[in-house]
């Protein structure tokens, strides 16, 4: 899944910080010799577990990481977790084999800000990866109908959290579903930052889902987007 910003690198900015958090020494040196052809993101540094990485996000201060899942000892969702719990604010994209449902939606709700595939192609990955870094949510596409369904299954009665909906929150819902922060809709909605924030917290309570990612899916899914 994946829709666009207005934003984007321009020739003169400076490139998006990455690290990468992945105990496998090959993945990490491949990923990396892909993002050196590129100008538009440059790795700042390299974990092998979830201590390093939690102790080199906080020094670094990437502007994303990207996560393996599936590591020995402390796993991708409880090194997320272990992130956020440390105030990283970095955008986090989980990179992985794993297509199961369940990893899905546990990474999301633990603040995932993305959630890619290993087995997809380079260019994919890399245009993935820019968008992540302009602030766009980013999830394999073979990935967003089963995301869906598993919405759909957390979900009884789904006219009444459409008709629940003040017309403020279906135009946040949008522009979400668009890819844009709090910052970029308060902007477009000549409001605050705050108020954006508060209405998210609002309608996340109402359509009972726990990540921007999620809302994304349901509005598609909804025909709101």
């Amino acid at each position: 899944m994946s829709t666009e910003t207005n934003s984007g690198n321009s020739p003169d900015s400076s490139p998006a910080s990455i690290l990468l958090i992945d105990d496998h020494p090959l993945l990490r040196k491949g990923v990396k010799q892909l993002i050196d052809l590129e100008d538009s993101i440059k790795v700042i540094g390299e974990a092998s577990n979830a201590i390093e990485g939690v102790k080199r996000a906080q020094e670094l201060d990437p502007d994303l990481i990207l996560l393996d899942l599936n590591m020995p000892e402390i796993n991708g969702i409880e090194t997320l977790k272990m992130l956020r719990e440390a105030e990283v604010a970095s955008r986090i994209v989980v990179f992985t084999v794993s297509d199961n449902e369940e990893d899905v939606v546990a990474a999301l709700k633990a603040g995932a800000d993305g959630y890619l595939l290993k087995d997809m192609e380079p260019e994919e990955l890399m245009q993935n990866l820019e968008q992540a870094a302009l602030g766009k949510m980013v999830i394999s596409d073979r990935l967003t109908a089963l995301l869906a369904q598993a919405l759909q299954s957390g979900r009884t009665d789904k006219s009444a959290d459409t008709d629940s909906l003040t017309p403020r929150e279906k135009q946040i819902i949008k522009l979400i579903a668009g890819g844009l922060p709090n910052k970029l809709i308060a902007r477009k909605l000549n409001i605050t930052e705050g108020t954006v924030k508060v209405h998210v917290k609002h309608l996340l309570k109402k359509l009972r889902l726990r990540s921007r990612v999620e809302v994304a899916v349901w509005a598609v899914q909804e025909g709101l987007s």
